[in-house]
């Protein structure tokens, strides 16, 4: 077995890809398991909709059952295919929204969820339904930006200052990064709402590492 944690971003957004491997590069540590970060091929260029989100769960099956690794996180904050993928390894396989739905309710009583588009928050409520915690959701508001804008240094951060202020506003006292696109922004927003901003693929990192320790 590959002594790694794979990390796969099933869209084909490479700007996005590259984003959460960046934002994975402080996990790095000798004697630590390290991470490989990839895409799915023919992934679609986000995950939009709900056949956007189904259309990748097999690919993902398959891709698991042929790149073997230690564990695994499929990096998209809706957390496609995960319960499919688990039924074709023993090994490991995370969620970045289940993990950061579970960081943030250890640091808060209530959190907000920056989300993709709007289309993403029904997926989201059905984890946090499955999670029974869908009651510590103060709020989930939708960016309905272009991924290209998200993963952009400077295009989206405005408008992601100002949702996780109007987040906090609605008494959310932690705020997720609804989608991976926004790795790179996690420590700007946090500076502009003043609680804590959860990354998602980084809490399923952090998750992982700890399954293996």
């Amino acid at each position: 077995m590959a002594s790694r944690i794979l990390v796969i971003n099933p869209n084909s957004s490479q700007s996005c890809t590259a984003g959460i491997a960046e934002s994975l590069k402080s996990f790095a540590a000798p004697g630590r398991t390290p991470f490989e970060v990839v895409s799915l091929p023919g992934g679609p260029p986000a995950i939009v909709t709900w056949r956007d989100w189904f259309s990748v769960a097999e690919p993902l099956c398959q891709m698991v059952e042929r790149e073997k690794a230690e564990a695994y996180v499929i990096a998209c904050v809706s957390d496609p295919g995960i319960d499919a993928i688990r039924t074709v390894t023993d090994r490991p396989v995370f969620g970045p929204f289940r993990a950061a739905v579970a960081s943030a309710l250890a640091r808060a009583e209530r959190f907000g969820v920056i989300a993709f588009v709007e289309a993403s928050k029904a997926r989201q409520r059905r984890v946090l339904q499955a999670m029974g915690v869908e009651a510590r959701l103060a709020a989930s508001i939708a960016l309905n930006l272009p991924m290209e804008t998200l993963t952009d240094p400077t295009a989206a951060r405005a408008a992601l200052c100002d949702t996780a202020k109007a987040l906090v506003a609605a008494g959310s006292e932690a705020v997720i990064l609804g989608c991976a696109g926004m790795a790179g922004h996690r420590a700007a927003v946090e500076d502009a709402a003043g609680v804590p901003v959860i990354e998602p693929c980084q809490a399923a990192a952090a998750q992982a590492l700890l399954a293996l320790a």
